[in-house]
């Protein structure tokens, strides 16, 4: 009999994993801290093309792009002379699940289709479980999600019962659990008990079925306006929607794009703690998830996480929860599409960048997701209401997460917050140096660090120095 105490199975998770993802993940280690990340995508086995096959053969991807005109005459208006640029918005709420998750999904299960296993599980208390589960239905596959819904009251927040209803309705068995340290610990109970596949996040099975969402933006923007856009705006949580559009842009020749970050300023709450937990109206797209996984990817529920999203992000705004609610308003009243507010995320990031940028320039806002039911933003300030949140209009400036939600009084206010990159990779610098306990790099580290924080190994060796007191060895 195994020992199923949670000490035990913690430290069983790396056996687990390996055998629920088919990756032996210490073959890419390289060097003290890197390991090659280009190698360990090419783990997934497919190319491109083929990707899109089997993307095709579940009717995921080629989804619409659409020109948002009214909401670009709105930015327009409130720009100086000039600038507005065009907004588009690539609509990923028609992917069979409702989300652009499902490209993530897709990958995932057709290789566990195609080496034998009998089911997929995924720790998700977001749209990723849906589009697991209903890909699960297309292969002939079992399907477990694993999600984090309820406080100590036993509260669930409406928006994550919406999409545990919704796996369910894709026949998923959904293990619903409290917020804490039990969720991981079920997953790798349900991984190892039932022999199905990971159908994870965060392998480069999940980051290379988004790389397809790139290539079409590229591929759909040269077909209408004969060049690639200038800048493609991208909800930003744990990282692999950003790292595999990004990469998916570069592989359509895309390099001059601009790839921009957004997420729901939700500084001040810890997404583990209970009295936090419901206090939020964003379960997804927020700093909360965005933050710590920039500054640690490798936090994931692998390994390694495929998801490196400061190697390709440019920009990183923030946004207001009152802000994302009305840009969702305005979508369904100007432009006549009603989606979820957390794809909406990026939508206003744009509308504030668009108004910097010049009229002839093109923004793409990467995605959108299905509404209904407890996504619905009703159903979100309604509970955020019987949680003591005052909701009320004025400047989204004088907003506090966890106490407020500001509805902007006109959309002069809106605006789009921009984070310091930098501090951000000298964060990610920094945990390298307190999780791996380094006391010198060698030649082959710093390149790897440098690719993962986007700058010059000459700079991210200064960085090391002068601040951590790490110095190159063989050099």
């Amino acid at each position: 009999m195994k020992d199923n105490s949670y000490q035990a199975v913690m430290d069983r998770k790396n056996e687990i994993m390996k055998q629920a993802v088919g990756i032996d993940y210490e073959r890419f280690a390289t060097g003290k801290v890197s390991f090659d990340y280009e190698k360990m995508m090419s783990e997934v086995g497919y190319d491109l093309d083929k990707i899109r096959e089997i993307q095709a053969e579940t009717a995921v991807g080629n989804t619409p792009l659409i020109e948002l005109r009214n909401i670009t005459k709105l930015a327009r208006k409130l720009a100086p002379a000039g600038k507005g640029a065009r907004i588009f918005l690539k609509d990923e709420a028609a992917n069979p699940s409702g989300s652009f998750k499902a490209r993530r999904a897709s990958v995932s299960v057709y290789h566990a289709q195609k080496n034998g296993y009998t089911g997929a599980v995924a720790a998700t208390s977001g749209n990723y479980g849906a589009a697991v589960a209903s890909q699960s239905v297309m292969r002939n596959l079992d399907c477990i999600i694993v999600q984090e819904v309820f406080d100590s009251r036993g509260i669930g927040q409406p928006e994550i019962l919406e999409k545990g209803r919704k796996c369910e309705a894709y026949g998923a068995e959904v293990l619903q659990l409290s917020v804490g340290p039990e969720l991981f610990y079920t997953f790798l109970r349900v991984l190892e008990d039932t022999g199905y596949f990971n159908a994870s996040l965060y392998t480069p099975f999940g980051i290379a079925g988004v790389e397809t969402l790139g290539y079409e933006i590229s591929g759909q923007m040269k077909e209408r306006e004969g060049r690639n856009p200038d800048a493609v705006v991208v909800t930003h949580a744990g990282g692999g929607n950003l790292t595999g559009t990004a990469r998916g842009l570069q592989k359509a020749g895309a390099a001059e794009t601009k790839v921009i970050a957004a997420s729901v300023d939700l500084s001040g709450l810890h997404m583990a703690s209970d009295h936090d937990f419901n206090r939020k109206s964003f379960t997804t797209g927020h700093t909360g998830f965005g933050i710590p996984f920039a500054t640690w990817p490798d936090r994931a529920d692998v390994p390694r996480n495929a998801a490196r999203a400061l190697r390709y992000m440019e920009r990183y705004l923030t946004v207001k929860q009152g802000e994302v609610f009305y840009l969702t308003e305005a979508l369904a009243r100007l432009e006549g599409m009603e989606r979820g507010p957390a794809g909406n995320t990026s939508l206003a990031a744009a509308f504030v960048l668009a108004q910097e940028m010049d009229e002839d320039q093109i923004i793409v806002v990467q995605e959108t997701e299905y509404t209904g039911a407890g996504k619905h933003p009703s159903a979100q300030l309604n509970f955020a209401r019987k949680n003591g949140i005052e909701i009320r209009t004025g400047n989204p400036e004088e907003e506090v997460a966890g106490e407020s939600i500001i509805i902007p009084a006109e959309p002069a206010l809106i605006k789009a917050r921009d984070l310091d990159l930098d501090r951000i990779k000298l964060s990610y610098l920094r945990n390298i140096v307190e999780k791996t306990c380094i006391k010198e790099l060698e030649p082959v580290d710093l390149e790897f660090l440098a690719a993962e924080v986007n700058k010059t190994t000459a700079e991210v060796e200064g960085i090391m120095e002068q601040e951590f007191n790490i110095k190159m060895v063989n050099k």
